[in-house]
C-alpha cells in the first residue's frame, strides 16, 4: 500500500476497540476487521438476500453480497486515489450492508412498521443500526466478546445514518449524528462508492430482466452521453456488450469526478488528520454537474424500475411475509428458539426483529409456507 495522507485513519492511531485486545501480527487494525467480516456468518448470508430481484428469480441478478464486492472494488479504487486507507474503506463496504433484511428495503419498511406497532417505545428498525448492532453483539464467534469487535473507525463508517435517538445511546460511535460533524474521508468515500455501485448496477439487472429499456434510459443524460460515446468508440451490435461498455465508462466518470472534486476540497480545507476531517465540512463529493446527472439517474431508477408493477407486486408479497412471520412470532413466543424468546414486549419484539433480519430470502419464505400453508 502506497504511503498515507496525513488526513487519512492510521491503523496505528485507531481509537480502539470495544473490548480490549492484543494488537494483531503480521496485518494492521483494519485489515483484522476486514477478515473478521468476511468469515462472520451474516457476510455470508448476504448471498441470498435481495438486492432488487429476489435472489431465486434469476441467477445472474445482483444480490447483497455481490453489491457489496462491487462496493468495496470502487471504495478501495477511491481510497489509493486520494491517499487514505484502503483495507479500511474495503472492511467498511464488505459490512454496510450487513443489518439488511430479507427482501430489501421491502423487508426494511415493513420490519420497521411491525416494530412501531408491536413495540412503540423500540425505536423501530433501521438497517444500517442493525448492522452495527450485528458486529457489535449479535455475531457468536469469539470466546472474548459478543460480535467482532471492530475498531472505531470501522464502526463509524458502518453507520452512515442513524436517528438521534439512537444514536444517544451509542456512545462516541453516535456523537456525530448530535453534534454535526463529519465521518472519516474512508467512511465518506465507501458512501459514494455504494451510491456508484446501485446506480450503475440496477441499470445492468433492469436491463437484463426487461423492465427496462435503452429507449427509455436514453432519456436520462448520463447515459445517453455514455452511449454516443461508446457507439461512436467501436462498431458493436450486441445490446449486451453495448450496456456493459455504457456502464462501464459511466462508473469511470463517477469515479474520475470524485476523485477530483474530493481532491480539490482537500487542496482547498487541508485538514492536517484524520480528526480534522471529521471536525470540517463533508469532503467527498462530485462536482455539481456530475452530481445532478448522477441524481436525474437515480429519479429515473425510482420510477420506472423501483416502482415498476412487477417489482411493487414482490414488494407487497415480501411486505406480507414480513409482516405475518412478526405477528406470528410475537403472539407465539414458543414458535421461537429459546434463544429468541424474551419476557418483555420490547425486548421480545426487537429479538424477533434481529432474528428476522437476519434471514435469507429463501428461508423466510420456508418459515412463512410453514407456518401459513398446510401440506
Amino acid at each position: 500500500m502506497a504511503a498515507l495522507a496525513p488526513y487519512a485513519c492510521h491503523p496505528e492511531a485507531t481509537r480502539g476497540r470495544l473490548h480490549p485486545e492484543p494488537p494483531p501480527q503480521g496485518r494492521s487494525h483494519f485489515q483484522r476487521d476486514r477478515d473478521r467480516i468476511v468469515h462472520c456468518s451474516a457476510f455470508r448470508r448476504l448471498e441470498y438476500k435481495t438486492q432488487v430481484f429476489l435472489n431465486h428469480e434469476g441467477d445472474l441478478f445482483r444480490t447483497r453480497l455481490t453489491h457489496s464486492l462491487e462496493v468495496a472494488q470502487i471504495a478501495r479504487t477511491l481510497a489509493r486515489n486520494l491517499g487514505v486507507h484502503e483495507d479500511l474503506t474495503e472492511a467498511i463496504a464488505l459490512a454496510h450492508d450487513l443489518g439488511h433484511t430479507p427482501f430489501g428495503h421491502a423487508g426494511q419498511d415493513e420490519l420497521n412498521a411491525c416494530m412501531r406497532q408491536f413495540a412503540p417505545d423500540a425505536g423501530g428498525f433501521e438497517h444500517n443500526l442493525q448492522s452495527l448492532r450485528i458486529v457489535d453483539t449479535l455475531e457468536e464467534r469469539y470466546a472474548a466478546f459478543d460480535g467482532l469487535n471492530l475498531c472505531f473507525e470501522t464502526r463509524e463508517g458502518i453507520l452512515k445514518h442513524c436517528a438521534r435517538r439512537h444514536a444517544r445511546q451509542l456512545g462516541a460511535v453516535g456523537a456525530r449524528f448530535l453534534d454535526g460533524t463529519q465521518p472519516s474521508l474512508e467512511a465518506q468515500l465507501t458512501n459514494l462508492a455504494d451510491e456508484i455501485a446501485y446506480n450503475n448496477h440496477d441499470i445492468d439487472d433492469g436491463l437484463r430482466s426487461g423492465l427496462i429499456t435503452i429507449p427509455q434510459l436514453l432519456d436520462v443524460d448520463i447515459f445517453a452521453a455514455h452511449y454516443d460515446l461508446v457507439h461512436r468508440r467501436y462498431a458493436i451490435t450486441d445490446d449486451k456488450r453495448l450496456v456493459s461498455e455504457v456502464i462501464r465508462a459511466m462508473i469511470n466518470t463517477l469515479v474520475l469526478d470524485l476523485t477530483r472534486t474530493t481532491a480539490a476540497n482537500i487542496a482547498r480545507l487541508q485538514p492536517g488528520d484524520a480528526d480534522a476531517v471529521r471536525a470540517g465540512p463533508p469532503l467527498a463529493a462530485f462536482s455539481e454537474a456530475i452530481g445532478a446527472q448522477a441524481d436525474a439517474l437515480k429519479r429515473f431508477l425510482r420510477k420506472n424500475l423501483y416502482r415498476h408493477a412487477q417489482v411493487m407486486r414482490m414488494t407487497h408479497k415480501a411486505q406480507r411475509i414480513v409482516r405475518e412471520l412478526f405477528c406470528a412470532f410475537f403472539e407465539e413466543p414458543r414458535l421461537l428458539a429459546d434463544e429468541y424468546r424474551r419476557d418483555e414486549p420490547a425486548r421480545q419484539a426487537r429479538a424477533i426483529a434481529d432474528y428476522i433480519a437476519g434471514m435469507t430470502d429463501r428461508y423466510a419464505i420456508r418459515e412463512h409456507r410453514q407456518l401459513f400453508q398446510l401440506d
